[in-house]
């Protein structure tokens, strides 16, 4: 066996496959892409399943991928046993339609064999009972004995998901000796011993089932391996655990360093320092793909792995961020085969910075309570800890459930999650996520899909706004042969000007006509099978199928979104100009009236460097640079230097387009042909959206002159209302404010005078009750401030001296209290006092012993709410 380190494995295969003519591509991003059935890929071909189904066409009909993958279903062992991982890497090689089983499987021998030199007697290939054919091919093809040759049933080897493509698969298992076996003499695979070792396994989708459970064969077949690049590293290296693969042990030797502790001594602290190595890398590549820590879908698992990694960090006497320290680790490790890593390290330690130090705020105290739970359920005899606790667990102290039913169980005890769950609604409605069709249109969908594979379209619009073309297809709730006037539909053409939305921007309108016909096409947008759909209404006349017609965008329309487009692509260079190269987009929406751009940055971004942003962006479209676009490889691409967006999947024909020497980056989108087209550029907000994601809206051209006209319109209101001239009317704005103020204080300076020319009145009052001299007194109209400055006053008359002030409003009260040192020593208390006084008066507050603050909606209540002071103080 050839001793190759884990990066050598996956550089081995996909040059492996390369050469065997599929196309290679770099891992697919941990969010899956237009699949919202999912909130983290887990699988190697799942970024591949459209190329699979049909609804959209591969890049070629052989691939060979390692996808990054994450799997958190049984988070509970990862640590515990050799093999379970949140984050693993899966190599696989594909067949759309090309190759099948045959070469699939001596494909993958030759590679075993041949490539890694893995010893051919320490393979098994295992079978699905019922598949002589593959059977036939390990036999006679291949030349494996029969005796390492093993069929098994179908909940081994056969895949399938309820109704659908499926198939039976091959797996091959490498025998790591029989002193790991049984002991039986009919020990192979499908044994429950560690002595097999299933490392690679090829699934043959040949089936189709129907809903009465019978099977139909597939015209077209396809191949979907798969073979853990963690797995076969343990083989090659000839160890026990993933946590003992080259560039894993890097990470954990880190982790044992940094903490200071001896592995290999005790098993809860092994266990420990392998739950950081694992999550650490897991949160490293999740935030690498754009993953933000928060309470919901994906961000919400990751901030649970980084919460748990805290937690053992802990446990190991860890103080300080050592997960941010830990990420150079897994950058070492990973970063020359993940560029992106090395890319984004810096904003992947400030993530992971900032939610340590969240969590360190309250984890002590957390623990702490966590813990007089259990010891609380040891005293009453109880093993479930109540919804209640864990909520408060969760919502006070950031304890994820799974963090306190982890700990709960470590004691024996297990959490009431039925309960748990009924108070997170009640706290807040979670917005549930669309599980629709994603870009595709819906209502049409499955007839679309029934359309003849030919049906396609091909989109010119990059060059043309107006094309002569040919109707291939109508669609309502089925297929169509023709369309009449009044009638609603999906039009498809063989090619097409309009732009179908996709990439962050809308698509196009216009209008379809030929002879005797025309429809209003109101939006157009990607059907299935990667068609270009236009969504149309009958305005006059009959269509048919296969009619010449002429397909016109409406071409203001089309410009103004280019104007949004192109400026975004200025702003995203503006941006990392002035915030820093961690800047990167996180979503854009583009359509005829505005722009809006999400991009990865921490905080608010304040007004003078948005300010400077809006000026680099209008400066670049007043030098009128020339916009460029040019298909190319996305090979010649990233040799250029164009930027991909982050998250985005590109296929092996990009776009590139360039802005003078300002900006290039790969993007779809139809654009404008030089900056000046922009016009101006004007910023109107800026928020943020997410834990880390920040969001400008944006407006230009036609849409920034209708703003200035709007203001202008808004200053000459003013200035008549001001009586002041457009250009004096801050100064005059100015000038009101400084004379409101002055008449403001005037105002308090009165009624402090009142107030205490009231006072003598309000002395002569004072009550002598359970040993304190207590004053109540009521006010209209007046303020708090004026109401503290006498109570101070009338506070310091007496030694016991116990004061409640009202000020009555309309539909409101405002209540103060005060008490004198004297009084809070002889036991008076302001808070508590004002606690029950205002509640009379339908509201609530308290505060110190010394002064207290409380409100209320029923003015009047005071008298009564008063007089309660006397009763209680007595």
């Amino acid at each position: 066996m050839k001793a190759l380190g884990l990066n050598e494995i996956r550089k081995a295969f996909l040059d492996f496959y390369a050469d065997h003519g599929h196309y290679v591509t770099s891992s697919y991003s941990l969010i899956p892409h237009d699949d919202k059935s999912l909130l983290l890929v887990n699988a190697g071909m799942q970024p591949l399943k459209k190329f699979f189904t049909g609804a959209e066409t591969p890049p070629r009909n052989r691939m060979a991928t390692c996808q990054k993958c994450i799997r958190t279903g049984d988070i509970e062992n990862v640590g515990v046993t050799a093999r379970h991982a949140t984050f693993f890497e899966m190599l696989g090689n594909f067949s759309f339609g090309d190759y099948f089983k045959e070469e699939s499987l001596k494909m993958g021998w030759e590679f075993l064999t041949k490539v890694l030199e893995l010893p051919e007697e320490r393979l098994w290939p295992s079978v699905y009972e019922e598949d002589d054919e593959a059977y036939a091919l390990w036999r006679d093809v291949i030349g494996v004995p029969e005796s390492r040759i093993v069929r098994l049933g179908k909940e081994d080897n056969f895949w399938e998901i309820g109704t659908g493509p499926c198939g039976p698969c091959s797996e091959i298992y490498f025998d790591r000796g029989e002193e790991l076996g049984c002991g039986s003499e009919d020990c192979k695979p499908g044994c429950d011993c560690d002595r097999f070792l299933e490392v690679w396994n090829h699934v043959f989708t040949q089936y189709d089932r129907d809903e009465n459970g019978v099977y139909h064969e597939l015209e077209k077949k396809n191949i979907d391996t798969g073979m853990g690049l963690e797995r076969i590293a343990c083989v090659l290296q000839g160890v026990d655990t993933i946590f003992e693969v080259d560039t894993i042990r890097d990470i954990r030797d880190a982790v044992i360093a940094l903490s200071g502790v001896d592995y290999g001594k005790d098993r809860k602290t092994d266990i420990s320092v392998r739950v950081i190595t694992d999550h650490v890398k897991a949160v490293v590549f999740m935030i690498a793909d754009g993953i933000m820590p928060n309470n919901e879908g994906r961000g919400y698992v990751l901030r649970r792995l980084l919460r748990r990694a805290s937690r053992h960090a802990k446990m190991l006497g860890m103080t300080g961020t050592p997960l941010t320290e830990l990420v150079d680790a897994v950058v070492a490790s990973y970063g020359e085969n993940y560029e992106t890593l090395k890319e984004r390290m810096k904003y992947i330690k400030r993530v992971v910075e900032n939610e340590e130090e969240r969590f360190q705020a309250t984890i002590d105290q957390g623990l702490t309570i966590l813990n007089d739970y259990v010891e609380d359920l040891k005293k009453e005899g109880k093993t479930v800890l109540g919804g209640e606790s864990a909520f408060k667990l969760y919502d006070t102290y950031g304890f994820p459930i799974e963090l306190t039913d982890e700990i709960v169980q470590e004691n024996g005890f297990s959490v009431d999650e039925a309960s748990f769950k009924i108070l997170m609604l009640e706290q807040k409605e979670r917005a549930r996520k669309a599980r629709g069709d994603d870009d595709a249109l819906g209502w049409d969908a499955d007839a679309i899909a029934e359309l003849p594979p030919e049906v396609r379209s091909t989109f010119i619009g990059y060059g043309a706004l107006k094309a002569e073309a040919t109707v291939t297809a109508l669609v309502s709730d089925h297929i169509l042969d023709e369309a009449y006037e009044g009638m609603e539909l999906a039009l498809i053409l063989d090619e097409t000007p309009f732009y179908a939305e996709g990439g962050g921007q809308i698509g196009d309108t216009g209008r379809i006509f030929g002879d005797g016909f025309e429809a209003k096409v109101i939006e157009t947008r990607k059907g299935v099978g990667n068609r270009i759909v236009h969504y149309v209404q009958m305005t006059k006349g009959t269509v048919k199928v296969g009619d010449r017609a002429t397909a016109e965008v409406d071409v203001k329309r089309r410009m103004a979104t280019a104007r949004n487009h192109s400026a975004t692509h200025l702003l995203h260079r503006a941006l990392r100009d002035a915030l820093g190269t961690h800047v990167a987009q996180a979503g854009s929406y583009v359509t005829p009236d505005r722009l809006r751009f999400d991009f990865s940055h921490f905080e608010p971004v304040d007004a003078e460097t948005l300010h400077k942003i809006e000026a680099d962006v209008n400066e670049a479209v007043l030098a009128a640079l020339p916009i460029h676009s040019e298909e190319m490889s996305i090979e010649a691409a990233k040799e250029k230097g164009a930027m991909a967006l982050f998250g985005e999947k590109y296929g092996d024909k990009v776009r590139v387009v360039e802005m003078g020497d300002y900006s290039m980056e790969l993007c779809g989108g139809t654009h404008l042909t030089n900056t000046a087209q922009v016009g101006l550029f004007k910023i109107i907000a800026e928020s943020g959206v997410a834990a880390g994601v920040r969001r400008i809206e944006a407006v230009t051209g036609e849409s920034v002159y209708k703003l200035l006209t709007q203001l202008d319109g808004k200053v000459h209101v003013l200035s008549d209302m001001l009586k002041a001239s457009p250009a004096d009317v801050e100064q005059k704005a100015e000038a009101l404010l400084v004379s409101y103020k002055q008449i403001q204080r005037e105002n308090e300076a009165l009624k402090r005078e009142l107030a205490s020319a009231s006072m003598d009145d309000i002395v002569s009052k004072m009550r002598e009750v359970g040993g304190y001299q207590v004053i109540t007194a009521k006010f209209e109209g007046t303020d708090l401030a004026t109401l503290r400055d006498l109570g101070d006053r009338l506070k310091d008359k007496w030694p016991n001296a116990v004061v409640v002030l009202a000020n009555a409003g309309e539909g409101k009260v405002e209540f103060l209290a005060m008490a004198s040192e004297g009084a809070v020593k002889a036991g008076a208390h302001a808070g508590n006092l004002l606690k029950t006084v205002s509640k009379i008066a339908g509201g609530g507050g308290g505060g110190r012993p010394n002064m207290a603050q409380a409100g209320g909606k029923l003015p009047e209540k005071v008298d009564e709410a008063l007089q309660k002071v006397y009763d209680l103080l007595a």
